[in-house]
């Protein structure tokens, strides 16, 4: 997938692969290939990345070639797909059974080629390998519902907060000690919206998802058949928000903020937390050279102990010819070696065990790129993935507006978020 700061989701990806899905049932017409991936390792396969080609090209070739030259008999045809349109492109070929042989999803794309018999189970043919991968990792390519797991962990990504010390320290706060857990964050958000006459804002953004999974809120049924942020810790989450917007401890233009309109706010000391990365930080100390002598770094805010961890992974073709092959590919590219490599050319984290202990995770030397990666890489251990991979574009955005008629007072918490469940149970039906 294209490389950024946060990987994010493809937009509408599980409305349009589930139109097109059902036409994919019976694949390429004779049954597909073998689930048995024990065999001798031979055959050419394809290899799908998403936006990768222009920036990674010299590596991409380099994997290829050594995968050629470990098994003499194998050739690895490598095709890169653009961002935009990405899920259209998968539909049109899981559709006409021309889907690649090993291709690069995210958990939103897996779930419904998984739904659909697409996606090879890798706790069958392949489940000698998950010890090699962070346990929540392993099981963010997971279906609630549905028994397996559909794609290799590869690249994770999550991001640590920036906060601003001076704000704390003029509010009364201990600049050192900055929020961990939420009822950290609404107790501290409110001392400074109050020391500073409601000028100060400590977020610029609603609760997400993501939020309600940090939490401990549960998202969903076990069956993966209905959503259940709406229990009353859910609404316990939304009534603090609720109080926070309210105190002007909530900035007044969360409800249509953007990561830009976000960083702008932080930028200029109206908001005292916002998430960031290394490209911020040099910014800062360009841009506002005041801020950044007072940049503090902190995990993202969690009452469950765990961060979020946003994940890319490697599918196979349930109905490859070549499994043996393909399921090889896929652990090699996704293999600590390569991970590493991969790793220390964009600002990635491996998922597989032990490779977060490496140095270049966890020893400073004096820059600002290690300075984030290195507290990243520190929370990213025990991260998991909080965003159901049910959980559709369209679900987020009923999320959003009924998070904004709540803090609006339009509906109380309770009221907003089982019309928000409601509304997303009929999508997840539809789907």
């Amino acid at each position: 997938m294209r490389i950024s700061r946060i990987p994010r989701r493809a937009v509408a990806a599980g409305a349009v692969l589930a139109v097109l899905l059902p036409l994919s049932a019976c694949g390429d017409g004779d049954g597909g290939g073998s689930t048995d991936a024990s065999g001798k390792i031979e055959g050419k396969i394809t290899f799908q990345t998403w936006n990768l080609k222009a920036n990674f090209k010299p590596y991409f070739e380099g994997l290829v070639d050594e995968f050629e030259k470990k098994y003499p008999g194998t050739e690895v045809n490598w095709v890169d797909q653009p961002g935009e349109g990405y899920a259209d492109k998968i539909s049109a070929d899981a559709a006409a059974g021309t889907l690649p042989d090993v291709v690069n999803v995210s958990p939103d794309l897996v779930a419904p080629l998984a739904k659909a018999g697409i996606a090879l189970d890798l706790d069958k043919a392949a489940g000698k390998y998950e010890k090699e991968y962070l346990p929540g990792a392993w099981k963010s390519h997971q279906i609630p519902g549905t028994e397996g797991t559909y794609a290799f962990p590869w690249y994770l990504n999550t991001g640590p907060l920036f906060y601003n010390k001076r704000l704390f320290k003029d509010a009364g706060l201990d600049e050192s000690k900055p929020p961990k857990t939420y009822e950290e964050l609404f107790d501290q958000a409110l001392q400074l919206s109050k020391k500073s006459d409601g000028k100060i804002a400590t977020l610029a953004n609603v609760p997400t998802i993501e939020d309600f999974g940090r939490y401990g809120v549960p998202l969903m049924n076990e069956e993966g058949t209905g959503f259940s942020f709406n229990d009353a810790k859910g609404v316990e989450l939304l009534t603090e928000y609720k109080k926070l917007y309210d105190a002007k401890a909530l900035d007044g233009q969360a409800l249509t903020a953007t990561p830009e309109s976000t960083g702008k706010k932080f930028l200029t000391e109206a908001v005292a937390m916002n998430p960031g990365s290394a490209l911020d930080l040099e910014k800062f100390k360009k841009e506002a050279p005041k801020l950044y002598k007072n940049i503090g770094i902190t995990p993202q805010i969690s009452s469950t102990g765990k961060d979020n961890m946003y994940v890319m992974g490697v599918m196979v073709n349930a109905r490859t010819k070549q499994t043996p092959a393909a399921v090889a590919f896929a652990h090699f590219v996704t293999d600590a070696e390569h991970q590493m490599e991969f790793a220390k050319q964009v600002a990635i984290f491996p998922s597989t065990e032990g490779s977060l202990d490496d140095p270049y995770f966890t020893k400073q030397d004096g820059k600002e790129e290690t300075r984030v990666r290195v507290a990243a890489a520190k929370s990213i251990k025990t991260a998991v993935n909080y965003t159901p991979v049910l959980f559709s574009e369209q679900m987020k955005v009923e999320l959003r507006n009924s998070v904004a008629k709540a803090l609006q007072g339009k509906e109380s918490p309770k009221e907003a978020l089982d019309n928000a469940v409601k509304n997303c149970d009929r999508l997840l039906k539809q789907s």
